[in-house]
């Protein structure tokens, strides 16, 4: 596989089907669902199956590309697959991953949306491709690749009251005409690329897309149908559904990252209120796993509500890394890859905020970048074109879908590797339930006690998140006894239950300030009768921390 290309559904179709045939110890392909065009959404379930099957161990939940354009959030899904499939016999980290975890890769949730979006003449929408919320277009300006090229450019028309003028510098640029400035001068109208329903020859306006839903506002979280895309209610649309239900029925998921574009930036939940809403033991995890992430993409973690809100008076509903977190009660993440701000040396700029206003250095910035780094081709010089409606236009700027939604081709895999360790690093810092000790005593004639105990070895507790004991969405440890025929329990019980077990994350890192208590183990003891060279079976659950089992042969 080569990380210098965007896949179109059927070649990321043959690789997946490719890597469970050729990793079959590793891998399993299998349908979660079909889109609404009635293609499969393929998840990959990767772990080490002769250690035990996937549903038995904590669990990492990945995918890509819910949003139409966004595909280079395919490319980072199908990265982390591939390191894992190919360093697994080399690179101890990966090997211990999957023999004591497991990932659900879904490297395209929205595959229609995608293939819209790669196809040869392409067609740009938000997520799904049913028409929502009507099913007839309305006039005005639609997008569209209009001269047939393979691009969705922009249009520039001459208009003595236009919003835009030409960089005095760089006339390719477009900058905004001065508040001050009179009508009258060499200005512009910009406008996408595209074509005009029922033009009246005088007035432009934008129509709203015909394929209005937006997928990342479909989970059942703070859901309203005023939100823009949201859908007819909750998980209404297949794709959505098909992630809401694999995830209900898998409760070894720990945790979470869902991968789009862009910005350059790990996005966390609250998205509802500010930081200390959140239980403060989550927030601050939340915010060392950020730190981590950082340290190991150079992407910024920060929170939804505080640093990346389209509106400052309004608050984004429905989305899935809200959803897993509030409701689902593990840590998720939303990254944006790609920052073209970054890649120009552009810092501390707001990821929002900047498109609304920012200095007119950081266009020259980006465009010295385009021409240094990209040999000038991110850029397309403005050309005539005759419009069916407009006459003579003006189509070029910059080929937005490889330089700011996604990242060029060449630079693709460099962007998209370090993500790959983030995603291993999240996973392994899950919950891990082991046994610690397995004692049996013979007490008297035909009379055992047993005693075991199990700690969490991992650095998360079993629990993940308080907001999953708050909402009641988490089981306790329970450990079961089976007793052979003709035995019988004398003290302790078929069941018990043992709460929960604590992880590493909350020590703090003074040494000499600290309490290392076994808060992190728990036992369970049993006095039963039965003959010598009965076997007993002893089976420990915890829904997110893996299952263990041991037998004990009396003696």
């Amino acid at each position: 596989m080569r990380f210098d290309t965007y896949y179109r559904y059927d070649e990321l179709t043959q690789f997946l089907q490719q890597w469970a045939e050729e990793y079959p110890n590793l891998c399993r392909l299998e349908s979660i669902g079909q889109s609404y065009e009635g293609r499969d959404i393929w998840l990959l379930c990767l772990t080490n199956f002769e250690s035990g099957p996937d549903t038995e161990k904590p669990a990492y939940w990945v995918d890509g590309n819910i949003h139409a354009t966004e595909v280079s959030a395919s490319t980072a899904s199908l990265y982390l697959a591939h390191k894992l499939l190919t360093s697994y016999e080399t690179d101890e980290k990966v090997r211990y991953a999957l023999d004591s975890r497991a990932f659900y890769i879904v490297p395209r949730l929205n595959p229609d949306g995608a293939e819209w979006a790669l196809a040869d003449t392409p067609k740009f929408i938000r997520s799904s491709t049913r028409p929502y919320p009507r099913t007839d277009e309305l006039d005005g300006l639609h997008e569209e690749d209009i001269d047939g090229n393979g691009r969705i450019l922009q249009m520039r028309i001459k208009d003595p009251n236009g919003t835009w003028k030409l960089h005095p510098d760089d006339p390719r640029l477009m900058i905004p005409r001065e508040a001050d400035e009179p009508p009258g001068g060499d200005f512009y109208r910009l406008l996408p690329e595209g074509r005009i329903k029922n033009y009246d020859g005088v007035t432009i306006q934008m129509a709203p897309s015909l394929q209005g839903l937006d997928l990342n506002r479909q989970f059942p979280v703070f859901w309203e149908p005023n939100q823009s895309g949201a859908g007819h209610y909750p998980t209404s649309e297949p794709e959505a559904r098909a992630a809401a239900r694999f995830v209900a029925d898998h409760p070894n998921i720990t945790g979470a990252t869902s991968y789009h574009t862009f910005s350059g930036v790990h996005l966390r939940p609250p998205t509802k209120g500010p930081d200390d809403t959140l239980p403060t033991p989550d927030l601050h995890t939340y915010k060392r796993l950020g730190e981590k992430g950082k340290e190991l993409t150079g992407y910024p973690a920060v929170s939804v509500y505080h640093d990346f809100k389209y509106d400052p008076k309004e608050f984004i509903k429905g989305t899935f890394d809200d959803w897993m977190y509030e409701f689902v009660g593990v840590y998720a993440w939303t990254t944006e890859i790609w920052s073209i701000q970054t890649q120009a040396g552009i810092e501390d700029f707001k990821f929002i905020e900047w498109f609304r206003d920012h200095p007119l250095e950081d266009d020259i910035a980006i465009m010295k970048w385009n021409d240094e780094v990209l040999d000038g081709e991110g850029y397309v010089d403005w050309y005539e074109f005759e419009h069916p409606q407009l006459g003579t236009v003006e189509l070029g700027g910059w080929d937005t879908f490889v330089t700011w939604r996604n990242p060029p081709y060449k630079l693709l895999e460099k962007e998209v590797a370090p993500l790959a360790d983030f995603a291993l690093y999240s996973c392994m810092v899950s919950p891990k339930l082991e046994l610690h000790s397995l004692e049996t005593t013979k007490t008297a004639e035909s009379t055992y006690h047993i005693r075991a105990v199990y700690h969490n070895t991992g650095w998360l507790p079993t629990n993940v998140t308080k907001k999953a004991l708050e909402q009641k969405v988490v089981r306790e440890l329970e450990v079961d006894i089976d007793l052979p025929d003709g035995a019988s329990l004398v003290t302790g019980k078929l069941k018990t239950k043992l709460g929960q077990l604590a992880g590493r994350d909350q020590k703090p890192s003074a040494p000499f300030w600290t309490n290392d208590a076994t808060s992190d183990r728990a036992k369970v003891e049993w006095v039963i009768k039965a003959e010598a060279g009965s076997v007993v079976e002893i089976t420990a659950v915890h829904p997110r921390a893996g299952t263990v089992r041991s037998s004990v042969t009396l003696k």
